[in-house]
């Protein structure tokens, strides 16, 4: 990783393309800084507790900006929320699909829909943001009358402001940085949040001298954050390479194809998409409980309860759309039938395997156990914090989430930047 680096920053036109993103960047962090007027950031920090429920999860994906209430507190968050649901649109709108099969022109009919989109969502989400604050105490003053109308639309725009900067900002990456915007903002989030991790294991270290357990926590987490970080890496560069072979034909005087190469399927096709769909799901109930007030002990509030991080009912009904929504989320990316037709007309064939019906029935197949693996990958992925938490009975949260998006962004930018410098020494046909 590092002899790659170094080989981009000899390049002169990756050099600046670099810098670049690291001014991008760095504006960036500068907004997560600004405070919103009116706000109380400690009404946040204090809702959001350091716990590892979907507020903590937000926090550490817009790196610590909601946590102290900044213009930038919902980051990329209704981006990936417009993102997700436009994709799904997609696939049930015909209107849709036909732009997305356009080209490039299609494609930026699609950008600026989810554009549109995401402005809807931020507005939305800010609003209920302004709410939720009001009701805890979290707005400082003016919560009536004119200057409480003047208050709310102050901070509802700055929340909705700030996304559409976020967003902004990771679009200048994409087109004049080292691309993959979105997902380097959302990289450089996570690992703002990495000091201070750090210094939660020095002060539970330090707690050692009053309860030892914390003298054999402190290194279990550095080991099993540094175990996970090589499962990730090795189930993220995993794949199942079904055999393909081309027969010959001829075209003109010149003869094509006659050769064995193969298909390759990832182990983690879907990414962290599955758990993004689980969790905000899983999280509609809270949302709706910081709405409304329940009599303690009643049958709302014992299914408020239910959906607690510390709940075993929540771990497993997490686990379970894990693997829904991996399953799902696999059948809309990847259409067997399509491949194989694909093979037929390039006359391609599966040793073994006849083509038509027998080659859909056998991707079918080999699609179907990759995916059980990929999303029991997942589903221990996002469960394992729940369980190490009730285990040690100590409220933290490894965020495999978190590790697994910044190993993915990570090895995304390398091989980014490898093929950028392929391309600047390939020779070409000319030479």
């Amino acid at each position: 990783m590092f002899q790659t680096w170094r080989n981009a920053f000899k390049q002169e036109d990756l050099r600046k393309k670099i810098v670049y993103t690291i001014i991008i960047l760095v504006l960036y962090r500068l907004g997560s800084a600004l405070t919103v007027p009116f706000l109380d950031p400690t009404a946040l920090q204090q809702m959001i507790g350091g716990g590892a429920d979907f507020l903590s999860y937000l926090d550490i994906m817009t790196g610590g900006a909601l946590g102290n209430a900044t213009i930038f507190a919902m980051s990329i968050t209704p981006y990936i929320n417009a993102s997700i649901i436009i994709q799904l649109l997609t696939i049930a709108l015909p209107p849709l699909e036909r732009l997305a099969k356009e080209g490039g022109d299609g494609r930026k009919k699609i950008q600026a829909i989810t554009r549109y989109t995401t402005l809807a969502l931020a507005l939305i989400q800010a609003t209920a943001f302004y709410l939720v604050l009001r009701n805890t105490g979290g707005v400082l003053e003016y919560t009536s009358g004119f200057a409480g109308v003047f208050s709310a639309l102050v901070i509802i725009g700055s929340f909705t402001a700030g996304t559409c900067v976020v967003v902004w900002l990771g679009d200048q990456i994409s087109a004049k940085g080292i691309g993959n915007g979105i997902s380097i903002i959302l990289f450089t989030g996570i690992l703002s949040r990495g000091p201070q991790a750090f210094q939660m294991l020095m002060a539970w270290w330090k707690m050692g001298s009053s309860e030892p357990k914390y003298y054999f926590l402190v290194p279990a987490i550095v080991v099993i954050f540094a175990a996970m970080i090589g499962f990730i890496v090795f189930m993220t560069n995993a794949e199942r390479r079904i055999p393909v072979s081309y027969a010959k034909r001829i075209v003109g005087r010149k003869m094509y194809g006659g050769q064995n190469t193969h298909i390759p399927i990832k182990v983690n096709m879907t990414g962290v998409m599955p758990i993004i769909f689980a969790m905000s799901f899983m999280q509609i109930p809270n949302m709706i409980g910081t709405f409304v007030s329940v009599k303690e002990g009643g049958f709302w509030d014992g299914f408020f309860q239910l959906f607690q991080y510390n709940n075993p009912f929540y771990g497993i009904l997490y686990f379970l759309l894990i693997l829904g929504f991996n399953y799902y989320y696999t059948a809309i990316q990847y259409n067997p039938v399509e491949i194989a037709n694909g093979l037929r007309k390039n006359n391609g064939a599966i040793p073994g395997i006849r083509p038509g019906k027998p080659t859909v029935d056998f991707i079918s197949k080999i699609i179907s156990k990759i995916t059980l693996l990929g999303a029991l990958f997942l589903g221990i992925i996002a469960v394992f914090p729940i369980l190490f938490s009730a285990l040690t009975k100590a409220n933290v949260s490894l965020g495999g989430t978190s590790i697994l998006i910044v190993v993915g962004v990570a090895l995304e930018t390398m091989r980014t930047l490898e093929s950028q410098m392929t391309m600047r020494h390939h020779k070409g046909f000319l030479e």
